[in-house]
């Protein structure tokens, strides 16, 4: 071996981490999706747990990435941490599917056809594929496939020059002395540790070690050992995600570590004392591509049937090595940044948060309109909290928003990312005027202020309107319902013109002796921040509307709802019969 096999070695190796690297990213962005239908299956059930691990791994090829992805869930409250347990798990089966597509290298046979699954036959033309693609492409969909294939033709030719660069390697006794070493299981776990940990991932040294094992020299007696420490290496990137995270995020990342440890510790005991009793003659043989890509399925697969049960006692465990202290009970607003490492994911959190301060929002805004019948301090507090947690959410999602504008996402990510954007400040509104219809209450008792009889079957009437566009708006909003977004601004024009109406009554009154200056205050306060809730809500299904037709313009979008004039009309004239006066 001279030094141009050595660069070729160190340019295969290289294109082989950037081809994995490139591919996961694409991967990851363009099942999109799919993450998120995975992520919405996640339940208390152990079996879900590992099954979305396990998916989730698969569809981006890097059980890291899903560990990574999960402490970020935990540290942001998404997941429990039995949960996470079972994801884990999964993870590590899932990420095996690498090296078994990497076994596809190490295909030789004079047969045609058996010659057409090798990768170095078939990669030519997924990469032509994939840059006609990548350069053509009118969607970021389109242009994510075809960097999918051009990551995975990368990987594998970068797999094809390692094998081709380490082949001279048998021919050095040092090399051949190496790998006898390495049949110590020890220092077998440690040398499948150390790499691991250096390059944070375990497809990635499962395949360096696939390329090895072309020189004949790799036997199973040293792969097998090596393999089992590569698990323990690749929860060196859950630990250091965990750093900076709160305790639920690091127990996660000790899980990990421990589920890792205990099952080499457990595999490697029983892997010695068949090695030592039966003397196997397949330890002895060479390795292949294929062999190695059953024995890491195999490892992981014995590992997850011996600890799955053991879910709780880790859990336990974790909670021993990272005690439980009382400031974690308190309720907390946060996404974790680690999740900007999987945008898809990262935008999903900030749907299910988005959704939680719309109930939040909605409820106080109901509970301060109970409040101008009958007046309850405790109720009036509860509202003034909605109110500061929805500035809270705001806050917080507002910036991680802006953060995650930066990242690169699908078009449909990009649009419910701008939906939530806005929708967060409208639903802020909203929360403020529930404050304000609180003052206005408030008012009226300090001040002993009496509305006449007239007065009060006006506002009922308004209310009622308003409750029913705080409800349809809610609904579009929450089930992303076109149909349903389509209804609310007919409402919104028949709110407008009441407030008008009740405004005008109120003046006859005035005019009439029958009301006092003092009631009149608190009458116009009280219409403004009704119709003034009518319009955020027209805002937020207006997002539903801007989202579908592809455009971010509520001007246009309300122009267009009203060009339709059949459904329009019949609408309006619909919600202004039902709320008209007829006395």
């Amino acid at each position: 071996m001279d030094i141009f096999n050595v660069l070729e070695l160190i340019g295969g190796l290289c294109l082989f981490l950037f081809g994995m690297n490139f591919m996961g990213e694409s991967l990851e962005r363009r099942a999109g999706g799919s993450l998120k239908g995975l992520l919405g299956k996640l339940t208390e059930s152990k079996p879900k747990a590992f099954l979305t691990g396990l998916g989730v791994t698969a569809v981006i090829q890097s059980s890291s990435a899903t560990t990574v992805m999960v402490v970020g869930f935990v540290n942001s409250g998404i997941l429990l941490l039995r949960q996470a347990i079972g994801i884990i798990m999964g993870a590590n089966i899932g990420t095996t599917i690498t090296s078994w597509v990497l076994s596809l290298g190490g295909i030789s046979s004079d047969n045609v056809f058996i010659q057409l699954l090798k990768p170095t036959s078939f990669t030519p033309l997924l990469a032509l594929i994939g840059i006609v693609m990548t350069m053509t492409g009118k969607t970021t969909k389109k242009k994510d496939a075809g960097n999918i294939l051009l990551g995975f033709a990368t990987l594998m030719f970068g797999m094809d020059a390692m094998s081709g660069a380490v082949k001279g390697l048998a021919d050095i006794p040092a090399f051949q002395n190496l790998f006898i070493m390495f049949k110590n299981p020890i220092l077998g776990v440690l040398v499948g540790t150390l790499l691991t940990a250096i390059i944070q991932s375990s497809s990635a040294s499962v395949g360096i070690l696939q390329a090895l094992s072309a020189t004949g020299q790799v036997s199973f007696g040293a792969a097998i050992p090596i393999i089992m420490g590569q698990n323990i290496g690749t929860c060196v990137t859950s630990v250091l995600s965990s750093f900076g995270a709160n305790k639920n995020g690091k127990r996660v990342a000790v899980i990990h570590l421990s589920f890792n440890i205990i099952g080499t510790i457990v595999c490697l005991t029983i892997f010695s004392a068949v090695s030592a009793i039966l003397k196997p003659a397949f330890l002895d043989s060479a390795a292949s591509h294929l062999g190695i890509a059953v024995i890491h399925s195999l490892f992981n697969i014995i590992s997850t049937l011996i600890l799955y049960p053991a879910c709780s006692l880790l859990e336990k465990l974790a909670y021993k090595i990272v005690p439980q202290t009382e400031d974690e009970k308190e309720e907390k607003i946060e996404i974790d940044e680690r999740l900007l490492a999987t945008p898809s994911i990262a935008l999903e959190q900030c749907n299910i948060l988005v959704d939680k301060m719309a109930d939040i929002t909605l409820h106080a805004y109901k509970q301060s309109l109970s409040l101008l019948d009958s007046y309850e301090d405790s109720t009036a507090e509860k509202v003034r909290k909605a109110e500061k947690l929805a500035d809270k959410y705001e806050d917080v999602l507002g910036t991680f928003l802006a953060k995650l504008s930066t990242h690169s996402v699908s078009d449909n990510d990009s649009r419910l990312s701008a939906v939530l954007l806005k929708v967060i400040g409208d639903f802020e509104r909203i929360s403020d005027h529930s404050v304000n219809l609180v003052e206005a209450a408030e008012e009226l008792k300090e001040k002993n202020i009496d509305l006449t009889e007239d007065a009060k079957k006006e506002l009922k009437h308004i209310i009622n309107a308003v409750e029913e566009i705080l409800e349809l708006s809610y609904s579009a909003f929450k089930n992303n319902d076109y149909e349903t977004a389509l209804k609310v601004e007919p409402l919104e024009q028949v709110i407008d013109e009441l407030k008008e109406y009740l405004r005008d009554c109120h003046i006859a009154r005035l005019q009439r002796g029958e009301c006092t200056i003092e009631a009149g205050f608190v009458w116009s306060d009280l219409l403004t921040n009704l119709e003034r809730t009518s319009d955020h809500c027209s805002n937020i299904a207006l997002c539903i509307v801007d989202a579908k037709s592809n455009s971010m313009n509520h001007h246009a979008s309300g122009k267009k709802i009203k060009k339709d004039k059949e459904h329009f009309v019949s609408q309006y004239y619909e919600y202004a019969e039902k709320y008209a006066f007829t006395d």
